[in-house]
């Protein structure tokens, strides 16, 4: 019988990595969650905060402060560090260099500490940071994910949902591409059980789907969301706990997220969103599309941008 406990350690207490502790807690996805931050009392309070709502929960959880390189037993390690808040008018792509800075620091103190779980990158731009994070650790690309287009595939799926008056569970719609502006739908693989997705709005609403301005607005959402509150902290927190669920689970679905390529789809030497199956290893199989000529000119354009981006890492 198994007895070792799910450790899951969230390096970065802001409104991001608190909101995903809080959301694996909730849904009892693990026994243990370890916090690391620079500003201990701040993460101390988060320990505490943390612990008075797990009194409330049927099962145990430990609850601990620690720092990144005390990391050895740790199943699943979250990055959610931040090299500061978005200015009016700039992307994920701007916050690159601050936060490359400090995942240059993090990662290796966390290998000499003896890591040997899953990286999962949350931290923008998320596909150049998953990239930086596989190279500066040396792990097996199985190991290294980023969260990538996933929040973008339940946006846009809620959005349809929304629209069509179908639970979001039975639409199978999804986001390729960089988790930025060079995201897209790829509606040649979308239905709703079997039904293409456009066929399913004509007959539910007598429109025909406008591809272009929903894709539009799941692209702006996360931006006015960040408008509004100066955050966006409980979508990327649910996506984290989804994501560790399915490892942890062995569950071996296939979620779009943000993979290190080495051949598939034609490329290598970067990380981009991609339907991926999970397992308790990690990423165990990268699913290849068959990608509609448009779609194919669009997942070129997010390669050529996460690339570039890559060559800006210091």
């Amino acid at each position: 019988m198994n007895t070792k406990p799910r450790k899951v350690m969230i390096i970065g207490s802001g409104n991001v990595g608190t909101s995903a502790a809080y959301a694996l807690l909730n849904q009892n996805i693990c026994e243990a969650l370890l916090l690391v931050d620079l500003d201990t009392a701040r993460v101390e309070g988060h320990c505490q905060d943390l612990r008075d709502a797990a009194a409330f929960m049927p099962g145990m959880m430990s609850i601990d402060v620690r720092d990144a390189g005390d990391c050895a037993d740790v199943d699943i390690a979250v990055l959610t560090v931040s090299g500061g808040a978005l200015k009016p008018g700039q992307t994920r792509l701007d916050e690159l260099t601050n936060t490359a800075q400090i995942v240059k620091k993090i990662v290796p103190q966390m290998m000499a500490g003896g890591f040997n779980g899953i990286f999962l990158v949350a931290t923008n731009p998320c596909d150049i940071i998953t990239w930086q994070v596989w190279q500066l650790s040396g792990l097996p690309r199985s190991q290294v994910i980023g969260t990538g287009v996933w929040l973008d595939t339940t946006r846009l799926r809620r959005t349809l949902a929304e629209k069509l008056e179908i639970g979001a569970q039975s639409i199978d719609a999804f986001i390729l591409g960089e988790h930025g502006d060079a995201q897209f739908p790829v509606w040649s693989h979308s239905s709703v059980y079997g039904s293409p997705v456009s066929d399913v709005c004509l007959k539910q609403t007598g429109q025909p789907l406008d591809r272009d301005a929903l894709a539009e607005t799941v692209r702006k959402l996360g931006f006015e969301i960040y408008a509004r509150k100066g955050c966006t902290e409980y979508g990327i927190a649910a996506t984290i706990a989804e994501i560790c669920r399915n490892i942890f689970t062995g569950s071996h679905r296939a979620l779009a997220i943000s993979c290190i390529l080495d051949g598939e789809y034609g490329e290598r030497g970067l990380a981009i969103g991609v339907p991926a199956v999970l397992a308790q290893s990690g990423v165990q199989q990268i699913i290849e599309l068959q990608l509609a000529p448009d779609e194919q000119v669009k997942f070129s354009h997010a390669v050529s941008v996460i690339k570039s981006n890559i060559a800006r890492l210091p």
